[in-house]
């Protein structure tokens, strides 16, 4: 189906008056929508929460319930429609224990709580939670194939994998022990400082710093969260009384959480050395 549907957005596109300005308006036009196509679980999951949030009748099913029985629908079609390889789908399930794991010791110790009733759940944890973890999985996975991102000076694989296992561990052990994300974000920088990647839009290869990468996609995870306890999907401790704005400090944490993210995907799609005469080095 991806390969039916770029396929004839090539035919169109290809139509379109040349030139510098014609050029840049396409580029900008397929990167906002090989973009919404790359969130398609995520966007689907949220525009779902908003819905449900401004009209929700009296059926005798919670929320939450439906939440989690439409993420399995939704990730059972992508498959079967081949959005989605069963190895990503994989990946994504990872991200789905690794969320899980993750809410469940943050709602025991009170970071944020979930207010409404659910019959699928585990403890506090409604169990649609881990799907919006495997959303982030799913956009990371996707996005590799769509943008044909390359990379160069990616920093060796075992070090990013040590870093992440640190990030993990240390969104447990704050509670307890020295938080220590200000040495986990200067391992980032260390590891990434000179790292690039470089995606394909539509007729030009494009480059962005991982750095700013992280950065870019950490933001807009912190709107979509700000949307989520708008919706009361979830709520933070200050919000019990009244819906606020995410704290920015949750931006960092996503930052942090981008490179887990990042390197629990290169489990299906390992980094690919960028080549400029087109010859992609493994």
């Amino acid at each position: 189906m991806e390969a039916r549907i770029d396929a004839a957005a090539r035919v169109l596109l290809s139509r379109l008056p040349r030139g510098k300005v014609g050029d840049g308006a396409v580029e900008f036009l397929v990167f906002g929508l090989k973009q919404a196509w790359a969130c398609l679980f995520g966007g689907l999951m949220l525009g779902m929460i908003i819905i449900t949030r401004l009209w929700w009748p009296e059926i005798g099913v919670n929320r939450y319930d439906l939440w989690f029985l439409a993420a399995i629908a939704i990730q059972v079609g992508m498959v079967l429609f081949k959005l989605e390889t069963l190895d990503e789908a994989r990946v994504i399930l990872i991200f789905h224990l690794v969320g899980t794991g993750m809410e469940l010791f943050k709602t025991s110790v009170g970071s944020w709580i979930y207010p409404d009733d659910a019959l699928f759940r585990i403890g506090g944890v409604p169990l649609f939670s881990g799907f919006m973890y495997a959303c982030v999985g799913s956009y990371m996975a996707r996005i590799q194939r769509i943008f044909d991102i390359t990379f160069t000076r990616y920093p060796p694989v075992w070090m990013t994998v040590l870093v992440a296992v640190g990030i993990y561990v240390n969104f447990f052990t704050h509670h307890y022990f020295y938080d220590l994300r200000w040495l986990l974000f200067a391992a980032v920088v260390v590891l990434y400082r000179r790292s690039f990647m470089h995606y394909r839009v539509f007729r030009f290869r494009h480059r962005m710093p991982m750095l700013l990468a992280f950065l870019v996609v950490a933001l807009f995870i912190w709107i979509a969260e700000n949307i989520g306890t708008w919706s009361r999907a979830w709520i933070y401790p200050n919000q019990a009384d009244g819906w606020s704005l995410v704290s920015w400090e949750k931006l960092g944490s996503w930052y942090l959480l981008m490179l887990i993210s990042v390197v629990l995907v290169t489990l299906v799609h390992q980094p690919r050395q960028y080549s400029k005469d087109g010859v992609l080095l493994n």
